[in-house]
């Protein structure tokens, strides 16, 4: 158990440290610092969303569909969210996404808000539209995450109920769509919050 905690306390830190050699005052802007506060602020929402709909979809009881939708979006939102960033810093780091390309042209605009996503480069007058950007596209692969390690969660835990497999993974897809779609809203608020009505 202690060798699994230094394991994932590495792969959390190793692009830390893998940018910071090239760091500066303009180190840039992890996305995961606006995430974590937007995941946490909206995981009770979620939770029952999810097991609304879940109770109604696989004819759930309501203290088996908010425990599995508590359990699952714990796990997603502890685990699966922050693991899945690592892996694309690291992606954009080892690929060279770590440096400046510019915002000038549209192909730089659409690198800087996808490839770049995950730590955004500092344009520090372009960054409202960026992190807009980034943050609806990030939704993307912390939504196909999410959806999986939910669904291994509560295809363990109605391992007994006789639902299938199939069903509820379905089912698990759906849910998440529902709250992805919702999440989508975070970034357009803060966006409109911001900058539109300032």
């Amino acid at each position: 158990m202690i060798a699994l905690n230094k394991f994932i306390i590495f792969i959390f830190l190793l692009p830390l440290a893998i940018i910071s050699f090239g760091a500066s005052a303009n180190a840039g802007l992890p996305m995961i610092m606006l995430a974590v506060p937007v995941y946490s602020i909206s995981l009770l929402p979620i939770i029952a969303i999810e097991a609304i709909y879940l109770r109604k979809s696989l004819d759930l009881t309501k203290a088996l569909s908010v425990k599995m939708a508590f359990v699952s979006n714990l796990v997603s939102t502890i685990i699966g969210v922050p693991l899945t960033w690592v892996i694309l810093v690291l992606i954009q780091v080892l690929t060279g996404g770590g440096g400046a390309y510019g915002v000038d042209t549209f192909v730089g605009k659409m690198l800087a808000v996808t490839w770049q996503a995950p730590w955004l480069i500092p344009y520090e007058s372009d960054l409202h539209w960026m992190i807009l950007f980034a943050g609806l596209f990030l939704l993307i692969p912390f939504y196909f995450v999410s959806w999986w390690s939910e669904f291994l969660v509560s295809k363990k835990m109605l391992a007994d109920t006789g639902l299938s497999k199939n069903d509820i993974k379905i089912k698990v897809r759906n849910a998440n769509l529902i709250t992805y779609s919702l999440l989508a809203f975070w970034p357009v608020g803060w966006y409109v919050v911001c900058y539109v009505l300032k």
